[in-house]
């Protein structure tokens, strides 16, 4: 039987909640695509579905002339990992935290096969790229999820230089060790730094004691915000492994909380995280066993900052040295742009020229509201910096940190200021009893969408009713942020804090079926998802 022929029999097996539609290799990429939206209309028009030829289309207007291919191998596998002294079994690509980094040019092809040696189905979203639909990685919208023991090869053109990372879109899987750097070099690059260092930043749960998804399960069984961080001063450290406390404060507030998060920001407008993290991590380390980076006095070193975690801000820095910020989510801002500290939300990326000074310098990654941190140590030719930070990091807390509103897009990327075509409004909503977190009233259908079409100038607002942050991710586009002179940077993630509405504008230049979330991971799997559907 031909893939075509076995599309009907796929076509009608049964989907679950998260989408573990689990096909063969050899059918996967043949058919996956076209199974994934088993409805063909969203509001007055016809979905154009990942396997449609206007999505062909548009990734040949993308492709370059002799264009150079980059292979990657990846497979998801069970792995033991040494974070530092800490050793934690988990899921991994290639069994390495971070995985190892992607690095490409601008127009090139990526051409990525991806094992599944899991006992689970798996995909992977490529973080920030605006991509062919069909490899975008969402299950249920983009493909079917990769059955265990199967493989899928990714393959598409890199359109846009930047920072980006790659992950899983499947369940919580993004709060295991399955993420890693994807950087997409401009050739025009390199005039203003002397060297790079990447920096992947994330909360740590999986392997101590408990997996994400127990985590998931007590917050829906509890239908509260569970955790906060503990006292402990240690970097990296905040609390004892899997020591979420149910039932600290049980009174409902507003919002239809049954319990009190004890992370708290004011920075981030109130709740600060649901989830107590023994461990934060800079490139896979703990604060206490971190990353050296060498270094001389007067190098001028570009920073690409990924925040992969699952459930908390970073407030980054270099104590007493200042950052010149180049870049938002991959695309330019207007420089120079120096800040002391940049607030780093959930699937955001900052790229930030530092020149070392005569001592050695940590980079801190301060998670907000958790009294924790992570850090790599940038030593400074003979001058190296010790692991013991927690002045520093009292420094940074006091900085002066720039948050999204202190961005502008260069001009060469800021988007015409053109009045929209479409307004859709996403009302973020939650939690409910069960820990439910829904956009406009409804947790996730991958059925549902909000129509939009091509050519259309979009502008998305995220209406923030709840006493919570959301870090908001738009797949398969950038947006421009609408600030106080509409001038906001190119992002695809953007901070919406608590009580506030987040208005952004996009242009609708790639066809297909595109998810927009929060990009914490639990309140994403929990219901606050909905589909930018293209229609004709």
């Amino acid at each position: 039987m031909t893939p075509a022929e076995r599309l009907p029999l796929a076509l009608g097996r049964r989907m679950n909640r998260r989408g573990f539609l689990a096909l063969g290799a050899s059918t996967t990429a043949a058919l996956g695509l076209a199974a994934c939206s088993s409805g063909s209309s969203v509001g007055s028009g016809t979905k154009i579905r990942p396997t449609s030829p206007l999505v062909a289309q548009a990734e040949q207007a993308r492709c370059a002339v002799n264009a150079a291919t980059t292979d990657a191998a990846l497979d998801a596998r069970l792995a033991e990992v040494d974070l530092g002294g800490v050793q934690v079994s988990t899921w991994a690509f290639n069994g390495e935290l971070p995985g190892k980094e992607i690095r490409l040019k601008r127009g090139d092809v990526l051409r990525a096969k991806l094992s599944n040696r899991l006992a689970e189905p798996t995909t992977i979203h490529w973080h920030g790229l605006a991509l062919r639909n069909d490899m975008d990685g969402v299950p249920d919208v983009t493909q079917s999820a990769i059955a265990a023991g199967s493989d899928f090869t990714y393959e598409f053109t890199v359109p846009e230089a930047g920072t980006f990372f790659f992950h899983p879109h499947v369940g919580v899987q993004l709060d295991r060790g399955l993420y890693a750097p994807l950087i997409v070099e401009d050739p025009s690059d390199g005039a203003g730094y002397d060297t790079e260092l990447v920096i992947v930043l994330d909360d740590w749960i999986d392997g101590t004691g408990t997996t994400p998804d127990a985590v998931l399960d007590n917050l829906k069984a509890n239908g509260m915000v569970m955790g906060g961080s503990t006292s402990s001063a240690m970097p990296g450290m905040s609390g004892m492994p899997g020591m979420d406390m149910p039932g600290m404060g049980s009174t409902p507030t507003s919002s239809g909380m049954s319990g009190m998060s004890m992370a708290k920001s004011d920075l981030l407008g109130g709740d600060a995280g649901d989830v107590t993290y023994p461990y934060m991590l800079a490139n896979g380390r703990v604060g206490t066993a971190p990353q050296t980076f060498a270094s001389k006095a007067g190098q001028r070193i570009r920073l690409r900052l990924i925040n992969a975690a699952a459930d908390t801000a970073f407030r980054v820095g270099v104590p007493g040295v200042p950052m010149d910020i180049t870049h938002t989510d991959g695309f330019p801002a207007v420089a120079p742009n120096q800040a002391d500290a940049v607030l780093l939300g959930m699937g955001e990326r900052i790229d930030a020229v530092i020149t070392v000074p005569d001592k050695g310098v940590p980079v801190l990654a301060v998670a907000e509201g958790k009294n924790a941190y992570a850090q790599v140590l940038v030593h400074s030719g003979a001058s190296r910096v010790g692991t013991a930070n927690d002045r520093a990091v009292e420094q940074l807390k006091m900085a002066k940190v720039t948050t999204v509103a202190g961005f502008t897009a260069a001009p060469a990327v800021a988007l015409a200021d053109t009045p929209p075509d479409v307004t859709h409004d996403l009302v973020l909503a939650g939690p409910g009893g069960k820990y439910d977190w829904t956009i406009n009233g409804k947790a996730y259908n991958p059925n549902d969408g909000l129509p939009i079409r091509q050519g259309q100038r979009v502008r998305l607002r995220f209406v923030n009713n709840t006493d919570m942050y959301h870090p908001m991710h738009l797949h398969g586009h950038t947006f421009q942020v609408r600030g106080q002179n509409g001038t906001g940077p190119r992002k695809d993630t953007a901070i919406v804090r608590p009580r506030t509405t987040l208005e952004v504008d996009f242009d609708a230049n790639n066809p297909g079926q595109w998810l927009s979330h929060c990009h914490n991971a639990y309140h994403g799997e929990a219901g606050m998802m909905t589909v930018v559907s293209y229609v004709e």
